[in-house]
């Protein structure tokens, strides 16, 4: 089972992106966790990544997919691929390259949310020092932490410095909600095929957690 999922900062991707991976017993691939692999193993493409990143520049697609493939096709489990494609030019090759290599996509899952409520809910998160998965939101009644601890196990809760950093989020969701060429048009590039053999999930990110996961449930096979 190969998984592909959307959704902007603050939507609940990780919550829901988790019970899909668990769902199926998924490898989660996450896209700053692929360069790392490369550039710690020492991998060609891992050297030729580094220098681009060492120089501030964005890494070149032709380096960046082969990678991303290179980590898909050595899960044996089935994946889910979490931060990648972020562009509608790296949607299109990553379709293409799936196709050429035989590799399956069965679902893509989109989380729908404003842009306005997720900048909330980013600077209202809180991460607990256990299990950064752990949901706490001071904004959010449903997952509000108790005090400065962790609703979930107690733990010390924190802030990540640039979810309190209102123009580095903007920056962030400049790149997401950017629908002629950003992750937007890669997430309508997927919506709108036809005869694609993957289905295509919506979920409002407005709902509840528990309404949200109840629906995902009920659209994975």
């Amino acid at each position: 089972m190969n998984i592909l999922i959307f959704g902007p900062n603050g939507s609940g991707k990780g919550t829901q992106g988790t019970l899909a991976k668990d769902k199926y017993g998924l490898d989660h691939i996450e896209s700053g966790a692929i360069f790392r692999k490369h550039i710690g193993g020492g991998t060609e493409l891992g050297m030729k990544a580094k220098e681009y990143i060492n120089r501030g520049e964005l890494v070149p697609d032709d380096i960046t997919i082969p990678m991303v493939l290179d980590v898909l096709q050595s899960s044996k489990a089935g994946w889910l691929l979490d931060g990648f494609p972020r562009s509608l030019v790296q949607a299109q090759k990553l379709w293409d390259a799936l196709k050429k290599d035989g590799v399956a996509l069965n679902y893509v899952i989109e989380i729908k949310l404003p842009r306005e409520i997720a900048k909330a809910r980013i600077m209202g998160r809180r991460l607990c020092e256990n299990n950064p998965n752990h949901p706490n939101n001071i904004g959010i009644p449903a997952i509000a932490p108790n005090g400065d601890k962790c609703r979930v196990c107690g733990g010390a809760l924190s802030a990540r410095q640039d979810d309190q950093d209102a123009s580095a989020i903007d920056k962030r969701h400049d790149i997401y909600y950017d629908e002629a060429t950003g992750t937007m048009a890669a997430v309508n590039f997927y919506k709108n095929m036809k005869d694609s053999g993957f289905k295509f999930i919506e979920l409002d990110g407005e709902k509840g957690i528990t309404e949200i996961k109840e629906y995902l449930m009920s659209q994975l096979a």
